[in-house]
């Protein structure tokens, strides 16, 4: 009998795809800042800020906030799995721990101070439909004039769209979304992946920095 070959291992987004977060936040443990809340931090230091006060949605182990931090920013850090804080915290320096507050609460409980940068990375697609548009609102009113929103939405080719708990949007309706913000990045990332690795998925995502006017 032929042996079989071994399987691919487990990606992150294997993870998401069954919101196994434990498994999720061990996967890309250490790995560094999104690019598109660099890009945000970028545009604020190239106005003369350098820090504020930051809402990290749907966190995770921390890679965004523990950048946040190391900028000099003050952070709400939220999450719905109490997993991502046992991850983050013992990364958190001694001297940057007064400047973290974390909430462990739902899409649909978020409640958002009034900031200068709300990040999302890869996080509002795992918000249920019916909690979205409260949720995006939120995100809306909390953001300073000047602030800035940075992370990523899922597009409606995505393979994931047909899943009923994601929330994904067309191109037109992503942008609309952004109605009174000045879209400083909009990429457009659609791509397969190639058969050799673990459940092939059709990517379809928006990679976004807008500021508020």
């Amino acid at each position: 009998m032929a042996e079989q070959s071994p399987k691919p291992p487990l990606r992150a987004q294997d993870f998401a795809a069954v919101r196994d977060w434990p498994g999720y936040f061990g996967a890309v443990l250490g790995k560094p800042p999104r690019e598109t809340l660099v890009a945000a931090l970028e545009a604020f230091e190239r106005e003369g800020q350098k820090t504020g006060l930051a809402v990290d949605l749907g966190a995770g182990e921390g890679r965004d906030t523990l950048e946040l931090l190391r900028r000099g920013w003050r952070v709400v850090a939220t999450d719905g799995h109490p997993e991502a804080f046992k991850h983050l915290w013992p990364r958190v320096p001694q001297d940057q721990r007064d400047r973290l507050t974390t909430e462990e609460v739902s899409f649909a409980d978020t409640r958002i101070p009034a900031c200068d940068l709300v990040n999302a990375s890869f996080a509002l697609p795992f918000c249920e439909p019916r909690d979205f548009p409260t949720l995006w609102g939120r995100i809306v009113a909390a953001i300073r004039p000047g602030g800035r929103f940075a992370g990523q939405l899922f597009g409606d080719r995505d393979s994931w769209a047909v899943l009923p708990d994601r929330s994904h949007q067309s191109e037109d309706e992503a942008r609309r979304l952004f109605a009174g913000f000045e879209l400083e990045q909009f990429k457009v990332e659609e791509k397969d992946e190639t058969p050799e690795v673990r459940n092939p998925k059709h990517w379809h995502v928006f990679h976004i920095v807008a500021r508020k006017l």
